[in-house]
C-alpha cells in the first residue's frame, strides 16, 4: 500500500489522542521532559483549520502532525521570515524507526514551497540530547536553544521552558 500525508478528520480525534497518549508513556519511560494533555479544542480548531495531518497506509495511521504559520512566541524575530512550523509529531508505535520523519520532513519542504515559505522549522524540548541529534540526522540545523518565559498564545506547559530549535532552509 501506498503512504499517504492527508489532513486529519475529526473521526480520527480519539486515535490521535492514543498517539500523545503514547508518546507520553514513551517521554516517561525515557526520563524525559513530558507533553501535557493537549486540549481536544485546540485538535479540534487544528482539524478545522486543515493544520492537522495524518500519515495513512491503508485503514492504519502510522503517524500525526500539526502545521503552523506563524509561531512569533517562540521563533520572536525570525516568525517575520515565512516558514511552516511542525508541532506534536507522535508516530505510531507499531510504525517506529520505519524513516517516518524523513517522510514529514520532505512534505514539509513540499508544502513550504508550495505556500511560498522559505523556512520548515520545528522545536523540541531543549534538554532531550537524543531527539536534537535525531533531527539533526534527519536533515534538520540546529540553530540553538530558546528560553521561554512568556507563554501568550501558547499552552502553558511552554511556561519555563528552554526549547531546541531546528530548521531547513527551502
Amino acid at each position: 500500500m501506498k503512504l499517504q500525508i492527508i489532513h486529519s478528520e475529526s473521526r480520527d480525534l480519539d486515535f490521535i489522542f492514543s498517539l500523545f497518549d503514547s508518546a507520553i508513556h514513551y517521554q516517561k519511560k525515557k526520563g524525559y521532559e513530558l507533553w501535557p494533555q493537549f486540549s481536544r479544542e485546540l485538535i479540534e480548531k487544528e482539524i478545522g483549520e486543515g493544520r492537522h495531518w495524518k500519515i495513512t497506509e491503508g485503514d492504519s495511521i502510522l503517524c500525526i502532525f500539526s502545521v503552523l504559520y506563524n509561531d512569533p512566541v517562540i521563533w520572536k524575530e525570525k516568525d517575520n521570515e515565512p516558514s511552516v512550523y511542525l508541532h506534536r509529531i507522535a508516530v505510531n508505535p507499531l510504525f517506529k524507526g520505519k524513516g517516518i520523519m524523513l517522510l514529514i520532513k520532505d512534505w514539509a519542504i513540499a508544502h513550504a514551497k508550495q505556500q511560498n515559505r522559505k523556512y520548515v522549522r520545528m522545536d523540541t524540548w531543549g534538554r532531550n540530547e537524543n531527539l536534537r541529534n535525531y533531527y539533526i540526522s534527519c536533515g534538520f540545523t540546529y540553530t540553538g536553544q530558546q528560553y521561554l518565559a512568556e507563554t501568550n498564545g501558547l499552552p502553558a506547559h511552554y511556561g519555563g521552558s528552554e526549547l531546541s530549535l531546528f530548521e531547513i532552509k527551502v
